[in-house]
């Protein structure tokens, strides 16, 4: 850990610039300055991109589980056979990936 002594009027400043700048906190932004890590693109998004973000959130996590499962699965029997279910959601997991990944594209170009 490293402790840097600034004034009040520094550090004010170092946290109106963290906000500014959309950083979570002032060791972020500091870090980032510090190793000039200044490629962050910061995106502004409208309500219903938001909502559609969340939305996107929750499916890969669903698609997480269900992939966990699977391998969980293939790795306690060695005798273990990939059946057609569980060629249908890995089908579908793929699926929903390449719809995330297709949004998100959208959204940052």
């Amino acid at each position: 850990m490293l402790l840097v002594r600034v004034s009040r009027d520094e550090k004010l400043r170092i946290k109106a610039l963290t906000r500014s700048e959309g950083y979570p906190c002032m060791s972020d932004y500091v870090r980032s300055r510090i190793f000039r890590r200044l490629d962050k693109k910061v995106i502004s998004l409208d309500e219903n991109t938001s909502q559609q973000l969340q939305e996107l959130d929750f499916e890969l996590n669903k698609i997480g589980v269900t992939l966990n499962q699977l391998s969980k699965k293939m790795n306690s029997f060695s005798t273990y056979n990939v059946g057609d279910n569980d060629r249908k959601l890995l089908k579908q997991a793929f699926q929903m990936m390449m719809k995330c990944l297709a949004f998100l594209q959208e959204q940052l170009n």
